[in-house]
């Protein structure tokens, strides 16, 4: 039996070259996860955004699975890497996002359940808030909880939080 030519080392074995595919259609499925307005953001070319676009209206498995790959196969012409960095941005955009939402829920929960205390701690990290408003934010808040009402106290607190801490 003739011993199989081993590879040349520029060239690619048929299950690194599946595997390349395999994470272009990965790339692909998280392109389609993306608003149409993150899609504008990144500098696709129109086939792969009509591609991606047709996706997102497909309902059936099996025709979004085969749009997938056709997906994949027109991403194979173009450089994945600047598409894998316009992924990792939007994603680094909504992790921040995510943690400043957190972090704003963080002291809207404090400053209605802690009081006094809460408050003294909030204005020494933000001594440039004006006190009187926040306090009176506070206190309907607090006054909606215990009367189970929602006057928008808790969402107008949220809103000047979002401002003092510069997140929005």
């Amino acid at each position: 039996m003739p011993e199989s030519e081993p590879l040349k080392p520029d060239e690619n074995s048929k299950s690194k070259r599946k595997r390349e595919m395999l994470a272009l259609q990965k790339m692909g499925e998280a392109l389609l996860k993306l608003s149409p307005d993150q899609l504008n953001k990144i500098e696709l070319p129109e086939n792969l955004l009509a591609a991606i676009l047709q996706a997102k209206s497909l309902s059936s498995h099996e025709a979004k699975r085969r749009q997938l790959q056709y997906i994949g196969k027109l991403m194979r012409d173009l450089d994945p890497d600047a598409i894998k960095l316009a992924l990792k941005r939007i994603q680094l955009i909504h992790e921040k996002s995510t943690t400043a939402f957190h972090l704003i829920e963080s002291w809207r929960t404090k400053l209605i359940d802690g009081g006094d205390d809460a408050l003294n701690s909030f204005m020494l990290e933000y001594p440039s808030c004006d006190r009187q408003q926040l306090r009176q934010l506070i206190r309907k808040a607090q006054q909606d909880r215990k009367n189970d009402k929602n006057t928008g106290a808790e969402k107008s607190l949220f809103k000047l939080l979002e401002s003092i801490l510069g997140l929005n």
